[in-house]
């Protein structure tokens, strides 16, 4: 017998080399095997990782490694998500250059990861910072424009003054920048834009075919997409051409607008108060109600505010005058930027007019009683008769919803509407770190695109940083200026650079042929492999990127470059690891270092707790318990497979028959072809590895029960042969989970190495049968006798055997049996009185 000690630090060292050097994770192009493209998102290079972004690439890696033991061609690539802020503010704060500050990051990264024995084709690895990468960012950019998907405006648009930069609708959270917390103000700035509106109802409708999403996510999209239907309303204002429009889901209400709010943002606001005594007043309010967030002057318990321009819209079913006011609540974001006040029927409108002494008309009745707009305290928004609605006196509301756009049609005064939250996609930055827009302006040509030949557009290296300002490219002059790609005359770049969101929008067709300089992707290889078949990443991404990446797969299907209409097939979303009630984060001070628990327990301890802690679709508290949990079981497994190590070369292997195995080898034989069997599921359906590793552990309790015998006879034979048959299946089981040990037991046992070329098991259908169970009895939940049965005995027919069995109805005698609960193969409470 032998006692050797896990000296898990050489082990680890030692396969992970021979992966290296046999090319595990190579994905071969000349394969005839299924195809399984395994990614998890690209990580932003943002410095050291700790235990929670461990939890993303030991998921992708388990995945890869079940998966190729299953016989698939697996491609598993990794990359950099590599522009972006963090770099340049670190430029700005270090006084080192962003590239510098991410190929350092990436260095140190990218040691964890093979600490981590995450494995990946590194023939594939892309950096979306290297001009070779967004050259093509660039083409992609240069695709949009010439089909009018890209274009230049003013806009108001969200300003963070500590980033001193544009963000999108999408990275603002609750009012504050998403990176720094800052709370965002707006900006009227010339931007670049996506038209991802024209792509909102494709979008939508697509949802329908991502059937391997989480309905969370699918849900996340539809919301922020947005769809309404309504109508479309044009008022005319008072002595003047001018049309107003306003967008809304209750034409019905179209007779009881007193007033019509519009946003601080509205274009027509500083036309309506130009030279008017109320101009400084109006336009003093607009710019403080600007500098708001968003998510604030929505929010319900926010004080609504608003003034009155001194201007009037007409009415266009009854010619009343409607006054046009500036509300905080409006947003030029959601429909027109103009709101009807309808404040008998909208709880905030009534608000909005009791705070401003506003009339209030009542145009909707409930059938059961009449409403006193004078006596009303709140809005009445249900369903009910129209009054004071000319023609359409009478009506149900629901009929006139209808009726009244109709007739708005008939006059050319509105008509029939479908609107859409998703706005178009904001990607200009006024920061440095990222892929420079290829325009040139031309002060006799225009806006000019830059000529795919003279790609990439490349960052100048020497720029001087600045806490605060406009692009740090806008003073290089040795970037800025140039001549047109047209008429050869004096021209000046673009300096605003392109949201990281554009890189990380493509990134998993480059992986394809990332060395390919004459096109971003090869065509006939990324048809044959995309759809992604499962991607891996945090559920913050289900609108960002994920709706992004959508939207740019969309777009190159329709230019004919690709031929799928959706990026991922399925779509799994980790949950957070969490540490004293929060998410790890420096500034928490609750970061678990795991070069440090790799030190002391080995990568495969890590791995194994990350993947024992819980489901892992939810958040998990991190335990240094577990740690020690998942260490103690990784020896029990070492020295229960080393302790026969000189025994397994001279014992030859036979073949076993469940039939013939004594009672203690059949029932080890048997919870082996069951873990198989339970394993495999988890796997294959619910990634349930918390539950699979714990069926993995209680096997290899059953095995520490079990009596080995060395052989010296064919009895013993058989029975060393049932031991090694489960320490087997417990290695090719655990070993996506914990490869580094599995690959040295595995040896150890007399194998050839990979374990991972080797088939994952098959359970045997008639071994997983148990003939008898023995069911414990219980009455009123105390244990009273214990009954054997047969293993597929019916529900009803282990009732009916438990009440006549002649102990229990002795104990029963005299009482009522009130409720019998069955816990299937286990027990039998019965509830009685």
């Amino acid at each position: 017998m032998v006692n050797r000690e896990y000296n898990f630090t050489d082990i680890e060292r030692k396969w992970q080399g021979f992966w290296e050097d046999c090319r595990l994770f190579h994905m071969d192009e000349t394969s005839t095997k299924e195809k399984f493209y395994c990614l998890v998102m690209f990580p932003y290079p943002s410095g050291t990782l700790h235990v929670g972004h461990g939890r993303n690439y030991i998921i992708g890696d388990a995945v890869s490694r079940y998966k190729i033991m299953k016989g698939y061609n697996v491609l598993s690539p990794i990359g950099w998500d590599a522009f972006g802020l963090p770099a340049e503010n670190a430029a700005i704060k270090g006084g080192i250059h962003p590239a510098i500050w991410t190929k350092n990051n990436i260095h140190v990264m990218r040691r964890q990861l093979h600490q981590w024995g995450v494995g990946y084709d590194w023939t594939r690895e892309i950096t979306s910072c290297e001009p070779e990468y967004y050259k093509w960012t660039q083409w992609i950019f240069l695709k949009l424009y010439e089909n009018n998907l890209a274009y230049k405006k003013k806009a108001a648009v969200n300003w963070c003054p500590s980033c001193a930069t544009v963000l999108a609708n999408e990275q603002v959270v609750n009012g504050c920048c998403e990176r720094c917390d800052t709370p965002v103000r707006q900006r009227d700035l010339e931007q670049w834009f996506f038209r991802i509106s024209q792509y909102a109802q494709r979008l939508l409708d697509d949802i329908s075919l991502l059937e391997g999403w989480p309905e969370r996510v699918k849900t996340m999209q539809a919301n922020w997409i947005g769809r309404s239907e309504g109508t479309t309303i044009r008022f005319t204002l008072e002595n003047s051409d001018t049309i107003l429009t306003c967008f809304t889901t209750r034409p019905d209400t179209l007779y009881g607008v007193t007033f019509i709010s519009l946003a601080p943002e509205h274009p027509l606001v500083e036309k309506l108060v130009s030279g008017t005594p109320q101009e400084k007043a109006v336009m003093d309010f607009t710019d403080r109600i600007r500098n708001q967030g968003m998510t604030e002057r929505t929010a319900e318990e926010t004080e609504k505010e608003g003034m009155f321009t001194g201007k009037y819209a007409v009415n266009p079913v009854d010619g009343s005058k409607i006054p046009l006011w500036v509300a905080n609540y409006v947003l030029m974001e959601y429909g027109t930027g103009a709101v009807m006040g309808v404040p008998a029927h909208d709880q905030r409108d009534f608000l909005f007019a009791k705070k401003y002494h506003l009339p209030i008309k009542v145009v909707i009745q409930p059938e059961d009683k009449e409403l006193n707009a004078t006596a009303m305290q709140e809005a009445y928004t249900d369903n009910g008769l129209q009054v004071n609605s000319g023609i359409f006196n009478g009506m149900s509301n629901t009929e006139a919803m209808g009726k009244i756009t109709e007739f708005l049609e008939s006059g050319g005064l509105g008509e029939k509407t479908v609107t859409y939250r998703l706005r178009d996609w904001l990607i200009s930055r006024q920061r440095y770190w990222g892929a420079p827009i290829p325009i040139v302006y031309c002060e006799t040509c225009g806006i000019v695109p830059v000529p795919e030949s003279q790609l990439p557009v490349v960052l100048p290296k020497e720029v001087e940083f600045k806490t605060h300002g406009m692009s740090p490219l806008a003073e290089v002059d040795s970037f800025v200026h140039t001549t047109c790609p047209t008429c050869s005359g004096p021209a000046r770049r673009e300096v605003d650079t392109m949201d990281t969101f554009v890189d990380s929008s493509w990134y998993f067709l480059r992986y394809l042929s990332p060395g390919d300089n004459e096109r971003p992707f090869d065509r006939e290889k990324v048809n044959a492999w995309l759809p992604v078949d499962q991607y891996i990443g945090g559920v913050e991404h289900a609108i960002l990127h994920l709706l992004y990446s959508r939207f740019v797969t969309k777009v190159l299907c329709d230019l004919h470059f690709i031929d799928f209409r959706e990026p991922f097939k399925h779509l799994f979303t980790q949950g957070m690891v969490i540490k004293d009630g929060a998410k790890m984060s420096k500034s928490k001070g609750n970061i678990v270092n795991p070069d440090i628990l790799i030190e002391k327990y080995g990568a495969d301890t890590q791995r194994l707790y990350t993947l024992f802690i819980g489901p892992p679709q939810k958040d998990a508290e991190w335990n240094e318990r577990g740690i020690l949990g998942a260490f103690r079981f990784l020896n029990r497994l070492w020295q229960k497979i080393v302790k026969y190590e000189e025994v397994y070369a001279g014992v030859k292997r036979v073949e076993i028959d469940i039939q013939k195995l004594p009672g203690e080898a059949k029932a080890l034989y048997r919870q082996t072809n069951q873990t198989i069997k339970k394993v495999t599921e988890d796997m294959e359906t619910s990634w349930h590895f918390n539950t699979a590793i714990a069926a993995i552990m209680e096997l290899l309790n059953n095995v520490d029960s079990y009596n080995v015998v060395v052989p010296g006879s064919p009895a013993e034979e058989m029975n060393f042969a049932v031991f090694r048959y489960a320490m087997e299946s417990i290695l090719l089981l655990i070993a996506p989970f914990t490869p580094h040990i599995c690959e040295e037991l595995w040896e150890v046992m007399g194998n050839r190495p990979s374990i991972f070329y080797h088939s994952w098991p098959a359970y045997d259908k008639d071994a997983i049968q148990e003939e008898v169970v023995e069911i414990v009895i219980q009455i009123n939940s105390k244990v009273r006798g214990h009954l054997p049965v047969p293993a597929d005995v019916s529900n009803d027919e282990l009732k009916r055997r438990v009440l006549s069995d002649e102990r229990i109805a002795g104990l029963l005698n005299g009482k009522k049996v009130v409720n019998t609960i069955v816990v299937p193969k286990k027990l039998v409470n019965i509830v009685a009185r």
